[in-house]
């Protein structure tokens, strides 16, 4: 229960009409003492005296941003006194001549925050790729567009290695099947895997791109990343990915533009620096994909070079193929 001096001086906070004023403001809408004291028309030291007796009487929360502080009414109003009293003086606020100029000040002030909100955005656009999407992986990105997929979805990551791509989709999908020919690579995966989605479906199967350990349409899509110049030939392995396709699933292909790294033969394995992204597609056609696209990646792939007198990592451009199996509605 409250005791009888507190209840007096919560009596005697909410009896001012000026403080009533503010709670009203501050009850719909976060404000900094600023807007407060323009909505109010009111200077800002007489807001801030009123203000400390509010927040004394615990009728206040209040933020601090920088240099700024910003207020709103306490969400249990000191407890059910607090409520209590509100409730019913608050009611006789709607016919006040000052809470209705009040209401029409505070509009103005919202608009003048909403404008200089707008006109900050729109001076910032031509620099906002270097300041304002700088993440540190690009998982956030990656994770919100997969999080638009259907969740019965069954996808399979050929050539997964430790699980890079099977990052993006675990946990938003039915399953996820990674598969790949090194067994250190799934056993990585899988530790990796396991210990970031732990309540995700991932299954790891250890088997070749030229025949996959899939059944005849198991899938509902696969990704192929970084793989295609692994192989000495596309057509085997383009053909067991429609084998393991329903009709009309997508395939989406990963590749390196072609480069001139040849250190990657001997360091990284590839048989091919790179893919003529019309070479994928012809081998795609010639497979019986469908609606066969070529996309932009606004990334690059950046191993670093193990001669220690070339600066720096490499920069090779990305791109993307999407095709689909026949079939497609």
């Amino acid at each position: 229960m409250l005791a009888t001096s507190d209840l007096t001086q919560l009596l005697k906070t909410l009896a001012d009409p000026t403080r009533l004023r503010m709670l009203a403001l501050c009850g719909s809408v976060e404000l900094s003492v600023g807007e407060l004291s323009r909505a109010l028309g009111m200077s800002q030291s007489r807001v801030s005296n009123h203000l400390r007796l509010l927040r004394e009487a615990g009728l206040l929360s209040e933020r601090r941003a920088g240099t700024s502080i910003y207020v709103r009414m306490a969400q249990d109003l000191g407890g059910e006194p607090g409520k209590s009293l509100w409730a019913a003086l608050r009611a006789g606020l709607d016919q006040s001549p000052e809470h209705r100029r009040d209401l029409l000040r505070l509009e103005r002030v919202l608009g003048a925050r909403a404008r200089k909100s707008a006109e900050l955005f729109e001076d910032l656009a031509a620099d906002w790729d270097k300041i304002g999407v700088d993440f540190q992986t690009g998982q956030a990105r990656q994770r919100a567009a997969a999080s638009l997929l259907p969740r019965h979805l069954v996808v399979a990551d050929l050539g997964c290695g430790t699980g890079y791509l099977a990052r993006g989709v675990a946990g938003l999908v039915a399953k996820v099947i990674g598969i790949d020919r090194s067994r250190a690579m799934l056993a990585q995966a899988k530790k990796t895997l396991t210990a970031e989605f732990p309540e995700a479906t991932i299954e790891l199967r250890r088997g070749e791109l030229d025949a996959l350990p899939l059944a005849d349409g198991e899938v509902d899509g696969i990704v192929a990343g970084m793989v295609l110049h692994h192989l000495p030939e596309l057509a085997p392995a383009l053909a067991e990915m429609r084998r393991a396709l329903k009709p009309g699933a997508p395939l989406v292909i990963l590749e390196l533009e072609p480069h001139a790294e040849a250190w990657m033969r001997d360091t990284l394995g590839d048989l091919h620096l790179g893919l003529e992204p019309a070479s994928v597609v012809a081998a795609l056609r010639r497979a019986g994909f469908e609606s066969i696209r070529v996309e932009p990646v606004d990334d690059h792939y950046t191993p670093r070079r193990p001669d220690p007198k070339q600066s720096g990592p490499a920069e090779l451009p990305l791109y993307l193929v999407r095709a689909f199996a026949p079939g497609r509605p």
